[in-house]
């Protein structure tokens, strides 16, 4: 209970923050901060955002992590609405609501995706000015993840790879950078502003690795079984696009017991970090055994 109470307290935090950082729906041009708002403000488990913030308080650094945790969320949303465009996944829920082509349009939402990705760098250069080398540091983690060799490199090779069997070590290549680089980001933006030492920081990006890659098998685990009205987006797409999964090389059972080799890995490595872990070990727990 303490977990989940800690997990409700962090993702209040984040919901706050995200009404107050971002633009006024009112501001002009009203049409571009509507939709972004919107995209942001539509729930979700805010994993991404929680992680910084967690991975900040193992350490005895005294900035506030807020600012960081709001640019890292724009800036996965800015993926998420591109995902969703009918040139790429052609969804059509997201988090339980309509994607943000279908609430407003394509092209207000690829305009939106370029809004926020650029806002997440604004973030953090209006709230780190005054400390040049932290801010240095969170632009410089953030622009490598997102750029073309990791975030997008995996968007692009899972884009490539619909309709066609794919190795093991392509499908790693895509989850690794498509979906555990940005929750190895988060860890370290957090270790970075809670000053951690560069070993801590190896850590929390180690941990990263493994929760995220037991996240996307989870996620492959649950587009198989699941259904929308569950997950709040569209399922069973995997196989609509023929696209090589987990599921798909190893089958379901299979795929859980990797999940949970990689969770255990994860909830190993928190023995040698700072302060009480007890969050980020539940968190690893948490995300295996989740149902949406």
């Amino acid at each position: 209970m303490e977990f989940k109470e800690k997990l409700r307290a962090y993702q209040s935090q984040v919901e706050s923050a995200i009404g107050e950082y971002l633009p006024a729906e009112g501001t002009r041009p009203s049409r571009i901060h509507q939709a972004m708002r919107y995209s942001m403000q539509a729930g979700g488990k805010r994993l991404r955002p929680v992680l910084v913030l967690s991975a900040a308080e193992l350490f005895a650094g005294k900035t506030d992590p807020t600012p960081a945790a709001i640019a890292v969320e724009c800036l996965h949303t800015y993926s998420l609405i591109h995902d969703d465009l009918p040139s790429i996944d052609n969804a059509d829920l997201r988090r339980g609501a309509a994607t943000s082509h279908k609430q407003f349009d394509e092209a207000t939402a690829v305009l939106a995706g370029d809004a926020l990705l650029t806002y997440a760098f604004q973030l953090i250069a209006r709230h780190y000015k005054s400390q040049p080398s932290l801010c240095a540091g969170l632009v410089s983690e953030l622009s490598e993840t997102a750029g073309s060799e990791r975030l997008i490199g995996g968007q692009v090779e899972d884009i490539l790879g619909e309709g066609a069997p794919l190795s093991e070590d392509t499908l790693n290549f895509i989850h690794l950078n498509k979906t555990s680089a940005l929750i190895e980001c988060c860890l370290v933006m957090g270790g970075i502003i809670g000053e951690a030492s560069d070993a801590q920081r190896d850590t929390l990006r180690a941990f990263g690795r493994e929760i995220g890659i037991a996240f996307q098998i989870i996620d492959d685990i649950l587009d198989a079984t699941s259904d929308a009205e569950t997950l709040g987006k569209n399922t069973g797409s995997d196989a609509e696009l023929e696209k090589t999964t987990y599921v798909k090389l190893h089958g379901l059972q299979r795929s859980r017991d990797i999940a949970h080799q990689r969770t255990q890995k994860a909830i190993q490595l928190c023995q040698s970090l700072p302060g009480d872990t007890s969050f980020l070990v539940g968190l690893a727990s948490y995300l295996e055994n989740r149902i949406r």
